[in-house]
């Protein structure tokens, strides 16, 4: 079969992949195939906000990646879910929108990156926003991407951010706004009360343009090169091997997971890594898989003093239908909430000059290692460093496209890491015994108050911790030795060839990666259009 010859080709239909296919399609003159290896975006419970709780263990649409062996976390493996479907992880992730701090995107511009420092890049949060509170100088509105309230208060909810407000943690009702500290309600990539992902926002209109063409299924098995050019894209759909031609450009957008991977089996990684497998090297690059890093987290559960909690609502098939009902006619109730009610930022010692920690607020609790809420009257607040110092790696397993990869983020490895989480697990119990949130307390189920020392709050992290689901890093932007990618995002040293989404940032920005993952797309797409001129 001849292959067929597109202007660009995208691979991976997630946050990045689903904007670049509607901002390269829209002046009608490039012809682009974007390639996901999931399937429709189908299922009901990715578009019902709660739902993130099922599709985080569904491997009809999640990749269920996991960690190896981490030696900081009592020999775990952490799950690592990515999306598996159009729309990527913004199909199943928590939905809560947040930008970072002005000073994470500073720092990329002072690391060699010109062009990425805030206000270069606010311009293109705001173009990717439909704000429902109306456009400012933060805020955009009129774009794909639905950033919206959520729609109830929940006495829980109100008590945790007074117990915030009683620690000297000010109130803040916009965390994207003049200035990210404090605790409040979080605003979500909602629409009406129902999801709206990349693909909602923005693939749904450019799929019914002529000149993009989508193929699910189809798994990327390596990039096309001729010399140090990349050429297009061998996939495979079902059994079938397939080729694609790039005109242009090929576009990795397979996430902080798989686009490192993709590039590895493409020859383009770590040379020795890339001939134990039996991969021709097209370009030593050894910083492909490297810097990973991602958001770790640990929790504390309370039981309630009173049954108003999700998981009492659980327990009663009669308050589970009113529950389906109130969301079916009102688009308001628990499912229509984000992961995590409420949250904040804060510092764990007042000579930083900005926060460190992030909280998620949730009206019920679960251990995370299946969808099930605990049985009893519960709820429960997390703590997560937000700049780790800890560095790991990701390298393929064998040259089989099909195979998880090896991941090792080396949680805890560093000492400030372990530091600052410790600090963090004793701020959210310092909350937990304000008058405000006590009053609605009756015991503190996890870790619990035999939970004391120094020594035995670090074992509770190791033991017990899992990350935010915010993986980044390992195709770095910049211009060191690790570097994988320029300012542009061009691949160093190759033609043809960019890598746009989570994995390309030098650093975590202070929060939820997904709203920065979009903009970065959004930007990229403008330095693609610019160039096709």
């Amino acid at each position: 079969m001849t292959p067929t010859q597109y202007d660009y080709i995208i691979v991976g239909a997630g946050s990045a992949g689903c904007v670049l296919a509607n901002r390269l399609t829209a002046s009608g003159k490039h012809r682009v195939l974007l390639l996901e290896a999931g399937g429709r975006d189908s299922n009901p419970w990715i578009h019902i906000p709660l739902g993130f709780g099922r599709t985080m263990f569904d491997k009809e649409v999640n990749w269920m990646f996991e960690t190896d062996a981490e030696p900081g976390m009592q020999g775990r493996n952490i799950k690592v879910p990515r999306g598996r479907v159009l729309g990527g992880s913004s199909s199943i992730n928590g939905l809560i929108y947040i930008r970072g701090q002005r000073e994470d995107f500073d720092h990329w511009k002072n690391l060699g990156n010109p062009g990425w420092g805030y206000e270069d890049v606010l311009p293109y949060f705001k173009k990717s926003e439909d704000q429902e509170r109306g456009a400012d100088a933060w805020h955009g509105t009129g774009g794909p991407l639905a950033v919206s309230d959520v729609k109830d208060a929940h006495p829980l909810a109100e008590a945790f951010i007074a117990a915030g407000v009683d620690a000297g943690i000010p109130r803040n009702n916009d965390f994207n706004g003049a200035t990210q500290e404090g605790v409040g309600y979080f605003q979500g990539t909602a629409r009406n009360g129902l999801r709206c992902s990349a693909a909602v926002g923005y693939l749904r209109p450019a799929m019914k343009r002529a000149n993009l063409e989508v193929v699910t299924h189809a798994l990327a098995l390596r990039v096309l090169t001729e010399g140090t050019r990349a050429t297009g894209i061998a996939y495979r759909v079902n059994s079938e091997e397939r080729q694609a031609l790039a005109a242009r450009e090929v576009l990795v957008c397979a996430g902080a997971i798989q686009s490192p991977q993709l590039l590895q089996l493409s020859g383009i990684g770590p040379g020795a890594l890339l001939q134990r497998h039996g991969i021709a090297v097209v370009k030593d690059a050894p910083g492909v898989g490297r810097n990973l890093h991602d958001h770790l987290q640990t929790r504390v559960v309370w039981t309630c003093n009173e049954p108003i909690t999700v998981n009492d609502i659980m327990q009663s098939m009669l308050r589970k239908m009113m529950m389906g009902m109130r969301f079916a006619l009102t688009r308001k109730g628990p499912l229509s909430w984000y992961a995590g009610l409420a949250g904040g930022f804060a510092r764990t010692r007042p000579e930083l000059d900005r926060p460190d920690v992030q909280f998620h607020f949730f009206p019920y609790s679960a251990d995370r290692t299946d969808p099930s809420l605990h049985p009893f009257s519960g709820f429960s607040m997390s703590v997560c460093k937000l700049r780790p110092e800890s560095r790991g790696a990701l390298e393929i397993r064998s040259n089989d496209a099909a195979a998880a990869p090896s991941i090792r983020p080396n949680l805890l490895e560093r000492e400030a890491d372990v530091a600052t989480m410790l600090d963090g697990l004793k701020l959210i119990r310092k909350l937990g015994q304000s008058p405000a949130l006590a009053r609605w307390i009756s015991a503190e189920r996890d870790p619990g108050i035999d939970c004391a020392s120094d020594t035995q709050l670090v074992d509770y992290v190791r033991a017990k911790g899992f990350t935010v689901y915010h993986p980044v890093g390992t195709c770095k932007m910049g211009n060191d030795a690790e570097a994988v990618v320029d300012h542009e995002l061009r691949v160093h040293d190759m033609s043809g060839l960019r890598v746009i989404d989570a994995s390309v940032m030098p650093t975590i920005t202070s929060g939820n990666t997904n709203a920065a993952t979009i903009m970065i797309a959004e930007k990229t797409a403008d330095t693609l259009l610019r160039a096709s001129h």
